[in-house]
């Protein structure tokens, strides 16, 4: 994937421009430059990554390509409570699929965002992991568990073949 399919990806998951977002497990980078592409320079964007050398490069980029977008660097896990304000919208981008038990991490997501506000999820559509991939969940599996957790409309935005596990799809779930 390339920083098109990136932004392809998210797309549709975007309200508008600007606003406050997080990106958790955001990693280098690949998608909170998508995400930065999107929301502009009058967004904000809370970037979390357990990763501090990974942040540290994503800053670097970051720098590079969106110097007016505000960005907060967060060297944490995204599974533990963290302090941010009420959002707009998060970005989880190929980090869920790390998390067996996700249900009480989307409790925390759920609580971050403001009224309305929405999860982008991207993910592989498969329900069988592999080393790499743990614990991925298929867009069917996903729209039972954002039900459970809270989140309403649910639903497909996206997708791109993917050498592995077949297809990455980004999918948009809200608030009530």
């Amino acid at each position: 994937m390339n920083h098109r399919d990136h932004v392809n990806l998210l797309r549709g998951g975007m309200a508008g421009t600007g606003g406050l977002w997080a990106d958790f497990g955001s990693g280098r980078g690949a998608f909170t430059l998508a995400l930065a592409e999107l929301i502009g320079p009058a967004g904000v964007i809370y970037s979390v990554d357990s990763d501090l050398a990974a942040l540290r490069e994503q800053q670097r980029l970051m720098r590079q390509q969106f110097p007016d977008l505000t960005v907060h660097y967060l060297n944490a896990s995204f599974t533990q409570p963290l302090d941010l304000p009420a959002l707009d919208g998060i970005v989880m981008a190929n980090s869920l699929h790390f998390i067996r038990d996700k249900a009480p991490v989307l409790a925390l997501a759920l609580r971050y965002l403001r009224p309305g506000g929405r999860l982008v999820l991207v993910e592989y559509q498969a329900d069988q992991g592999n080393t790499w991939v743990p614990y991925p969940l298929s867009f069917a599996t996903w729209d039972a568990l954002s039900r459970q957790c809270g989140f309403v409309r649910t639903r497909g935005l996206s997708a791109v073949p993917s050498s592995f596990l077949r297809e990455i799809y980004s999918a948009l779930s809200e608030k009530p």
